[in-house]
């Protein structure tokens, strides 16, 4: 029987994911989306077209795969349909290759409501929520109330639907916040039609059938693992787990059947919206890797916030995913540094430490090395073809602090600006 390998970021998210999951399709016969929802935006470029996804899983552009929404993803049926009416602007025929689970949750109109009244609630203390409803949609679905895609097949569907609306409105009037106007909740029921035009199913036994089937299967987490419900910068995180185990209960597969473990990372680091960061520079160099790697949100527009790479965090993310080997991603946006600098323990209250502390706002001083940037465009770079030296220092400076193996090196956003790496040299 074949085993899930599983993809997923190892900072706080935007590290790449999309891109990575795209160029590795044709090794498999099944992506599968594990959790998350229209939150996520997973960019592709290839043949001079950008493509940006939000609910359907990065290999949806490749003809050979099923592609699967499951049952740990929140859909927003309006989102849904644009993506998908954006997808037949391009020919794509997704009802042939994409399946949704009947046991994912639907984001309801008032959900959004319900986000932004929240956050605009909590003043100076707003956690950056991109108020897509995916917080309220995930709680309804813990306290036993929510309305899944199944549900949408049922007679008491609309009985449900009002049940919920009525609940979230009596919410609404405590925020002092109106509830959903007749024009989107119109337009929602209206863009749930969509999802008549894909097959419906048990995601959990599709995906073990296919597996004792031997067929190969890559399960492709959305946001960062430092953003996990559990184990993120809580509470600046997300509603879901975004870590390796979320891919067992987001998509009904036995931690046994778990393979191959792939982490993203970027060649420094981002954070969108609020929470603790500790290498985030307000400098010219923050500025310059914000305008040299494009670092605006591909779901919010919204300006990321840039630091140098922090091997502790990183190490904290490979520990609780048992990643088996690293992706850097972005590494031709340090092109143009003479120097570069990594965290490799952080000064908590006076006291050096390699780990991540329980509270990331205490003060939290990054200690720093430094080296050489290697000053070469990478852009046009194939695989085969020397690194600079001092490229290769940086990497097997990571894989030495790491302990684990980087497979992939990315210089640029095409599929085709994808450097594979001889991983047998494993770290001494």
């Amino acid at each position: 029987m074949k085993k899930v390998d599983v993809l997923l970021g190892l900072q706080w998210g935007d590290e790449g994911k999309g891109k990575i999951v795209d160029v590795l399709t044709p090794k498999y016969d099944v992506i599968a989306r594990f959790q998350g929802g229209p939150n996520a935006g997973h960019t592709l470029e290839f043949e001079g077209i950008k493509h940006v996804l939000h609910t359907i899983p990065s290999g949806i552009f490749r003809k050979n795969a099923i592609n699967i929404v499951g049952n740990g993803v929140v859909i927003d049926p309006i989102i849904f349909k644009k993506e998908i009416t954006a997808l037949d602007k391009l020919n794509v025929d997704a009802s042939s290759t994409l399946k949704i689970s009947k046991k994912a949750h639907l984001i309801l109109p008032t959900h959004r409501l319900l986000d932004a009244a929240s956050e605009a609630a909590k003043g100076n203390s707003k956690i950056g929520s991109t108020l897509k409803g995916i917080g309220p949609t995930y709680m309804d679905k813990t306290g036993r109330n929510g309305l899944r895609v199944g549900d949408f097949l049922t007679a008491k569907f609309k009985e449900k639907y009002n049940f919920l609306k009525e609940k979230h409105e009596l919410m609404l009037k405590q925020f002092g916040a109106e509830g959903v106007s007749a024009e989107v909740e119109n337009e929602w029921f209206e863009s749930l039609e969509t999802l008549k035009r894909f097959e419906l199913v048990d995601s959990e036994q599709y995906i073990n059938n296919k597996l004792k089937a031997g067929h190969s299967v890559l399960a492709e987490g959305a946001q960062g693992s430092l953003l996990d419900i559990d184990f993120g910068s809580y509470p600046f995180v997300t509603s879901s787990n975004t870590v390796c185990a979320g891919a067992c209960t987001g998509l009904g597969v036995a931690p046994n059947r778990i393979g191959n473990v792939i982490g993203i990372f970027k060649a420094y680091c981002t954070r969108v919206g609020s929470g603790p960061f500790p290498t985030e520079l307000f400098d010219e160099t923050g500025e310059d890797l914000c305008r040299i790697g494009n670092e605006y949100g591909s779901t919010t527009g919204r300006k990321r916030r840039c630091g140098w790479l922090d091997i502790p965090a990183l190490n904290y993310a490979i520990m609780i995913n048992g990643v088996t080997e690293l992706n850097m991603l972005k590494t031709d946006v340090l092109d143009s540094f003479d120097t570069i600098k990594v965290c490799t323990q952080y000064k908590v209250n006076g006291k050096l430490t390699d780990q991540m502390p329980f509270d990331l706002t205490e003060t939290v001083e990054p200690v720093y090395i430094e080296m050489k940037g290697w000053k070469t465009d990478l852009t046009g770079f194939t695989n085969g073809e020397p690194l600079p030296s001092e490229l290769k220092d940086y990497i097997a400076f990571i894989e030495k602090q790491t302990g684990v193996p980087i497979s992939v090196v990315s210089v640029g956003p095409d599929r085709e600006q994808t450097l594979f790496q001889n991983v047998t040299s494993v770290i001494a």
